[in-house]
């Protein structure tokens, strides 16, 4: 009797639950079933198609046919009966144009029924998300492949403009295929923006032409570099994935690297043994912001990459900059002595070459919150705030007038909760205990504590953060999906259920997300499980008596 109510539980589930993951904005659905011919399916542009959209078609064409998805829920289901048959999806978009950037319209509306359904969007970029959409739903049945529920028809658009991964590639080194398979796990989530942290204080692994020695000398080594070619590569890659990529070049601190090729424009280099005065984390170093050579290198930075990286924000750090590792340094004493002035005067002089250079470049800049929040500098007003430290950052820089990515990292650091670094803590903890499990991320909302329309507007959206003191190649998906994926789908549609307007349940949101995790594996990326397979096909089951809280 039990696993008669446990099997009639799951099936009433199945009817109430899309797999969708993120959930659309809106849906009507029937109760018929399609099949569809994998093999002759048509997917056919029908009015404007750019290169973009070909090559989407022919992938999804490629995952569509290859893929024989069958549901955790459907793991003892019926040999269901087809009413009709699909035979094709046609495609609209009324623009050719392939520019993406944060504006890009991403609606789309897709119809399936018999015969041929239809996807229609504004931009190719919504197209991009109504075949992520239109993949999901087919599902394998008994040698079949059908869609369940149709007719089905869908209208979408993400609620946020910004919805990204931070991901470090200077602690530890991630080879190509790495980062491109993390822009399909994005894409398959309708995230659209790789924050690229491409360098730190640990290495420089990326390409110079106004310095070789940068990475020649901070590089890990010869096979850990990203050349000007790779990353234009890598770019592309996720431009056809909808996917923006804004660099982080960090300045002036996590700078240790530099001092490797050019120690005549650091300070604090590698302080030892008590690095922890004057940095976060060691090695210490930042640059000298008194020496005309460090402005010489902030401007060839700007620069070179902002050619190299076709994005229009260039996100240039500005975090944890320690004052101790300059008020430490003669040279920076001498200066500020013999012209009477203050650190903070030094430091808002840089920023404003900083920012001034990243102007003439036609580049908005993206920092962290510190140089908003703990600096006298007036940032310019088209900045893009980056809110990490705490939930009530938001709302604290939306007050000042500026745009914000929420990131707070109680909530969305994702390399949490596997111990210190520092080799003598052997009973200590990670500085951002505990591990975040994917509902603790999927349960904040970036609108906490918004509370007006003007406001509202002013948060882009925020990003998921990987870094990389204990993340590499060998751990990259398991760490980062499908836990980003819950960020993701917050980003997408929403915290809030459309229909009550109040935060989606978990009772919904776990058994789509671990559906999208099954998904995942099939399409190469290695996410880690939630729970016991049994859970999963057996939703709700593995839950305490709401009594007990």
């Amino acid at each position: 009797m039990k696993q008669l109510l446990v099997a009639a539980f799951a099936a009433s589930l199945q009817t109430l639950v899309s797999g969708l993951w993120p959930v659309p904005a809106e849906m009507t659905k029937g109760n018929a079933i399609i099949s569809i011919d994998v093999d002759h399916l048509a997917i056919v542009p029908t009015s404007h198609s750019c290169s973009i959209l070909d090559k989407a078609i022919s992938r999804y064409l490629y995952m569509i046919k290859k893929e024989d998805f069958v549901p955790p829920l459907d793991y003892n289901a019926p040999n269901f009966v087809v009413s009709a048959k699909m035979t094709g999806l046609n495609i609209t978009i009324a623009s050719q144009d392939e520019t993406l950037t944060m504006d890009t319209d991403e609606s789309y509306c897709l119809t399936i029924a018999e015969g041929t359904g239809v996807l229609n969007a504004n931009t190719v970029y919504g197209a991009l998300r109504g075949l992520e959409t239109f993949s999901q739903l087919i599902v394998y049945n008994y040698g079949k492949h059908i869609i369940k529920d149709t007719p089905i028809t869908i209208s979408d658009a993400p609620v946020f403009k910004h919805r990204g991964l931070s991901l470090d590639t200077a602690r530890n080194y991630y080879p190509l295929d790495s980062l491109k398979r993390t822009i399909d796990g994005l894409s398959y989530t309708k995230m659209n923006v790789l924050h690229w942290h491409i360098v730190d204080s640990h290495s420089w692994p990326v390409e110079s032409k106004f310095n070789p020695d940068l990475f020649v000398k901070g590089a890990y080594g010869p096979t850990m570099i990203y050349t000007h070619e790779q990353v234009s590569e890598i770019i592309q890659y996720a431009k056809e994935r909808g996917v923006r990529v804004i660099p982080e070049f960090d300045m002036p601190g996590h700078t240790y690297i530099v001092g490797q090729s050019m120690p005549e424009i650091m300070s604090c280099l590698n302080d030892q043994p008590r690095w922890d005065i004057t940095a976060a984390q060691p090695p210490s170093g930042q640059l000298n912001i008194v020496k005309p050579g460090a402005y010489d290198f902030t401007a060839n930075v700007v620069r070179e990459y902002s050619g190299l990286f076709t994005d229009n924000v260039f996100h240039v750090g500005g975090d944890e900059v320690n004052r101790k590792c300059w008020l430490n340094d003669i040279s920076v004493q001498t200066h500020l002595n013999s012209t009477n002035t203050t650190i903070e005067t030094v430091l808002e002089n840089y920023y404003d070459f900083l920012y001034k250079n990243l102007q003439y470049r036609n580049k908005v800049g993206m920092c962290w919150e510190e140089t908003l929040m703990h600096t006298n500098f007036t940032v310019p007003k088209d900045t893009i705030i980056q809110a990490w430290i705490d939930q009530t950052s938001v709302v604290d820089i939306v007050k000042k007038g500026y745009r914000v990515v929420a990131s707070p990292y109680m909530d969305t650091y994702l390399d949490c909760g596997h111990g210190p670094i520092l080799t003598n803590m052997p009973k200590g903890n990670s500085w951002c205990n505990p591990f975040k499990s994917w509902m603790r991320i999927y349960d904040y909302d970036p609108l906490t504590n918004i509370t007006d329309a003007a406001s509202a507007e002013l948060v882009l959206g925020g990003e998921v953060a990987l870094w990389s003191e204990q993340s590499d190649p060998v751990v990259l998906d398991r760490y980062l999906w499908p836990r980003a994926a819950a960020y993701g789908e917050t980003l997408w549609s929403g915290r809030n259920d459309t229909a009550t307007g109040k935060p989606r349940g978990f009772d919904n949101s776990a058994p789509r997300i671990q559906e999208h995790r099954e998904r995942l594996l099939l399409r190469g990326i290695a996410a880690e499980p939630l729970v016991p397979l049994w859970c999963v096909r057996n939703p709700g089951m593995c839950e305490l008596p709401a009594e007990l809280f």
